[in-house]
């Protein structure tokens, strides 16, 4: 009897509830940390992430219209399903190095993390709401509202952790999310993408690309549909962002 072929998985990234291929075709190798071949990952172009923004579009206004309640739920059963494969992403995590304990630790902060946020979806508004004392005889109060589609620029350390850590502010308080993963450790993100799409996330509330971020940098910073960035980057990097940002008034 012969042996069995091993079937090595493709990776793909999650954009608008769906799976997909970078539209360009182009893939980078990635190794494990003993240097054996482990997948492809999609290198994402402008284009994808132009897709990314128009699928992130057209989830916002449903996903600003949920409850609070009904947005902790979904968060927290977010947590449940990464909670569920712990195993399979502290795996997904030692791919980039380190030790089992410490990939063990990042996925149980992150769950413990989106379990934290999730409860915050119903106690931020009186928050950050608030009634203004005026010189007249009028009620004046500031509420909060969602400012739409946020760009996330993950690091490259720590790729669950950080990722979620960025993400999670975002959807809480009802915006969508087009995220850029760690481009040293891609592929916590792509677990992370199937998790979102077997969770009651709706799709394209979360759109996650892998790529590399000097190709892809610039587009965050000017496309005009993309209300705010937020994340970690260089000097040189925030640079790019402050100037491509301020034609459109992009926090």
């Amino acid at each position: 009897m012969s042996a069995r072929l091993t079937i090595t998985k493709t990776p793909k990234c999650y954009v608008g509830g769906a799976f997909i291929r970078s539209e360009s075709g182009r893939v980078a190798a990635l190794h494990d940390s003993g240097g054996a071949f482990y997948a492809n990952i999609p290198l994402c172009t402008r284009k994808d992430l132009r897709n990314a923004v128009e699928a992130a579009a057209k989830a916002g206004p449903g996903w600003a219209r949920r409850s609070a309640f009904n947005r902790g739920q979904i968060l927290y059963r977010v947590a449940e399903m990464i909670e569920a494969r712990a195993e399979e992403m502290a795996a997904a995590i030692l791919l980039g190095g380190g030790s089992k304990a410490e990939a063990e630790r990042e996925v149980a902060v992150a769950v413990d993390r989106i379990v934290h946020y999730a409860g915050w979806t119903d106690k931020y508004e009186a928050l950050l709401g608030s009634v203004n004392p005026v010189a007249s005889a009028h009620f004046n109060f500031t509420v909060t509202e969602p400012m739409g589609i946020v760009g996330v620029l993950a690091p490259m350390e720590r790729p669950l952790l950080a990722l979620v850590s960025l993400i999670l502010p975002a959807i809480t308080s009802g915006n969508c999310v087009v995220a850029l993963a760690s481009e040293a450790m891609p592929y916590p993100a792509i677990l992370l993408g199937e998790i979102l799409a077997v969770s009651d996330l709706p799709g394209g509330v979360v759109n996650l690309l892998t790529g590399k971020r000097a190709e892809m940098l610039p587009t965050y910073a000017t496309h005009e549909h993309l209300r705010a960035i937020s994340g970690v980057a260089t000097a040189e990097e925030r640079k790019t962002l402050r100037l491509g940002a301020a034609e459109s008034v992009k926090r």
